[in-house]
């Protein structure tokens, strides 16, 4: 998820923890513990971009991470703490909790987690909430704000954090109803139109939970479309786009194309465009998709080029949207 959704999670977390102990600094706390396995961005700062893709949500959000921060961090808070209320085992109970809930709020987006690292490479990933969903943050994010404005008003407090916390969870479980409907449909779906795949994902486009991205294909090249939980139409609208893999040559690939490989989890194109080769990861999606099928993809990676490439996830995520856009996304939302 979003660095906004994790803050304001955990600093709920935290009031519910330790509030009425700590009071605001409870949701400090909190917050701090959410965030933690986050601090792995500070490797973009040296590693070359496709290692830093992999470093990003890897060895700082597995479980081993959780099972050695958690305790550091119960011994620190109890070293800073002079008023000692809360004992050492609840801390670190609480940390592993929270970075736990971290890593696995992270597992339901489209980018992977390494939560078995170092022992494996896999990345999981469950593709049911897109990692920046305005309709999930805006609970834990409002009963945050009340939090801090309500002061002692223990009452008023509790409903805004049973709130907060509670409507985020429904709504992931929503999330995940959507998932499963809109699996079983796509599923189908394929068969009917004798798509021929051996691996296919689902994943929410961006912003919300009712319109969702599709990918299937094979080494051979992959389907791509879009589809919403109110469209009525049995079928799918879908366009090819051939791997290319030969475009990459026999020789050794280089360290940076192998970690793009494995980052992509086979999901990827590549294209010469103009004097250079491109290599697309599908699992981004695409630049405003859903009105232009043809479109390229969000996540795109110059191969001859790679100064070029520092902010490669997120470079085509909202490239030229506008209000026209916007409210196509809402059309196309509303079903055919």
């Amino acid at each position: 998820m979003d660095t906004i959704t994790h803050l304001a999670l955990g600093a709920c977390m935290g009031e519910a923890f330790a509030g009425e102990k700590l009071g605001r600094r409870a949701l400090l706390w909190g917050a701090l513990a959410h965030g933690l396995p986050d601090i792995d961005f500070v490797s973009s700062l040296w590693l070359p971009a496709p290692a830093a893709l992999l470093a990003h949500r890897g060895i700082t959000h597995s479980f081993i991470f959780c099972a050695a921060a958690a305790p550091a961090m119960a011994i620190s808070v109890r070293r800073l703490q002079t008023q000692r209320a809360i004992r050492w085992v609840k801390w670190a109970l609480f940390f592993g909790l929270m970075i736990l809930l971290h890593d696995g709020l992270d597992a339901l987006n489209n980018y992977g987690v390494g939560w078995f690292e170092p022992f494996s490479q896999a990345r999981i990933s469950f593709n049911t909430i897109y990692v920046a969903d305005p309709f999930f943050t805006i609970w834990p994010l409002g009963a945050c704000i009340a939090l801090l404005c309500f002061g002692k008003n223990r009452t008023r407090k509790k409903a805004w954090l049973y709130a907060g916390l509670g409507i985020s969870c429904l709504y992931l479980i929503y999330c995940g109803a959507n998932k499963v409907m809109t699996e079983r449909a796509v599923r189908k779906l394929l068969d009917k139109q004798n798509i021929v795949h051996t691996r296919y994902f689902t994943t929410p486009a961006p912003l919300q939970t009712w319109l969702w991205y599709i990918v299937a294909g094979n080494d051979s090249g992959y389907f791509v479309g879009y589809r919403s939980v109110f469209d009525r139409k049995q079928q799918l609208g879908l366009r090819y786009f051939p791997r290319n893999t030969f475009l990459l040559g026999k020789e050794p690939y280089s360290n940076d194309l192998k970690n793009l490989l494995r980052f992509s989890q086979q999901f990827y194109t590549v294209e010469l465009r103009k004097d250079t080769l491109v290599f697309n990861d599908l699992r981004f999606g695409q630049v405003i998709g859903w009105q232009n099928p043809d479109a390229g993809f969000v996540f795109h990676y110059f191969l001859e080029y790679p100064q070029q490439n520092k902010l490669v996830v997120q470079r085509g995520r909202f490239t030229g949207w506008s209000w026209q856009t916007t409210r196509s996304l809402f059309q196309r939302i509303r079903g055919n």
